[in-house]
């Protein structure tokens, strides 16, 4: 049985005497005004909920990049997503120090700069290594070119650190 969502209200008319009844009189005056405060609310707190979810699941989004076996992956996976424009990524597999991300920063200014057809043409560019060699146990450089820009050949600094291989920009510079 469904009631419906009018205002009841009991009249007290008719509650004096001996034959007293109680007699329920409806008021249809509020019913719509409430009825759409109820559905706001109900709808305004799925709302809500959604984005609480939603800011929750995209806060953790940093977490889901795998650390690099080697150097070679570590400086793959670092040209790779900064030649996508993934710069929250390329950081996780950067050398943290305030150098490198005043780098980081720059270059990813530099990528919005980009017009559409040059961003595009990075997406799809092949990264080629020409030479990976060992400084140390605990250094490599990574010697590479990428197929949309071949006259352009990039030697970038990858280091242990922790028990991880990260980038530092730092030896671009240098170099």
């Amino acid at each position: 049985m469904r009631y419906s969502p009018e205002w009841i209200v009991v009249s007290q008319e008719n509650l004096t005497g001996k034959n007293s009844r109680l007699t329920i009189t409806t008021q249809l005056y509020g019913c719509g005004f409430v009825r759409r405060l109820f559905y706001i609310c109900s709808t305004m707190y799925k709302i809500v909920f959604a984005m609480i979810f939603l800011s929750l699941v995209s806060c953790t989004e940093e977490a889901k990049y795998t650390r690099a076996e080697d150097a070679q992956e570590a400086g793959t996976e670092f040209i790779r997503a900064s030649l996508d424009g993934n710069y929250a990524k390329a950081r996780s597999y950067l050398l943290e120090d305030s150098t490198n991300l005043m780098l980081i920063k720059q270059q990813e200014i530099n990528y919005d700069q980009l017009s559409p057809d040059k961003k595009r043409s990075n997406r799809e560019a092949a990264i080629r290594p020409i030479e990976i060699r060992n400084e140390n146990d605990s250094t490599t450089l990574y010697k590479y070119y990428q197929s949309s820009n071949t006259k352009d050949t990039t030697t970038i600094r990858i280091k242990k650190q922790n028990g991880e291989w990260l980038i530092d920009l730092k030896s671009i510079i240098k170099m």
